[in-house]
């Protein structure tokens, strides 16, 4: 006679696996999601990390790039001024005055670079004068505080903005007739900038008068004599400003004009 199957009843402990096994899975399921969140949310903060990086580069960059400028900028007012006290055009020949342009050659400026030792003494007389003791971008020795670029109010002394005036500073070529370029492709656009006070770039002249025999010195043979005519030592401060708010960049240099011995 045929064998009927019959149902074995579960034991305990199959029943309870059996009840327990979709919870588990349920479990598991919840703990992948959060794995899941987790890593999403650290790949976030690593790309976010990653675009302030180079955001940051970025701004560090185009600082150094716009200082760059602004310090190639101040150079070339450094040797416009050189031109200036050498009484010659951008390209080393003799200044000769331009009819348009009074300041050219300083034709028409009251102030004059001296060329005998005269001319000196009258000169500082004029400058030491003036409220910053400057006239035509020509300065008498500045005494107290040097870098008048760094000061803001008047009662610690000379200002920039005095400083930076039509009628103190000079800008670039004023007096060389060096060019900028045009308004639309400008040589130098920091330089062709002559919007305000604070725009482009400065330079003064502070004249020095040297003093060829102090006394004090007896052997003179391991000496360089400077051959100078008048005796005028010039200091030239270059002030430029980028094309960014915060870019200023400031030089100093001595030049000494010495003229060639017959």
């Amino acid at each position: 006679m045929p064998h009927t199957p019959q149902a074995v009843p579960a034991s305990p402990d199959t029943a309870r696996h059996q009840r327990h096994t979709p919870q588990k899975r349920s479990l598991q399921r919840g703990i992948s999601l959060f794995i899941v969140i987790v890593i999403v949310m650290l790949s976030m903060l690593l790309a976010l990390g990653a675009s302030r990086t180079a955001l940051f580069t970025e701004m560090i960059v185009g600082n150094d790039a716009d200082y760059q400028r602004a310090f190639e900028a101040a150079q070339a007012l450094l040797q416009d001024a050189e031109i200036d006290i050498r009484g010659e055009r951008a390209d080393g020949s003799i200044c000769v005055p331009n009819a348009a342009k009074g300041d050219i050659c300083r034709r028409t400026t009251e102030d004059k670079i001296p060329l005998e030792n005269p001319e000196v003494g009258l000169l500082l007389a004029d400058l030491d004068s003036q409220a910053t003791k400057c006239r035509s971008a020509l300065c008498s020795k500045r005494t107290g505080k040097q870098d008048f670029w760094n000061n803001t109010t008047e009662a610690n002394g000379i200002t920039l903005t005095q400083m930076a005036a039509n009628t103190v500073g000079a800008r670039y070529g004023q007096y060389t007739g060096a060019a900028v370029g045009q308004n639309t492709a400008p040589i130098n656009p920091i330089l062709a900038d002559t919007s305000a006070h604070n725009r482009g770039g400065w330079y003064w002249i502070e004249v020095l008068p040297y003093l060829k025999s102090p006394g004090l010195i007896v052997d003179t043979n391991k000496l360089l004599a400077l051959n100078l005519r008048p005796d005028v030592v010039y200091r030239i401060t270059a002030l430029a400003y980028g094309r960014k708010r915060n870019t200023i960049v400031v030089l100093q240099q001595t030049y000494a004009q010495q003229k060639r011995k017959d």
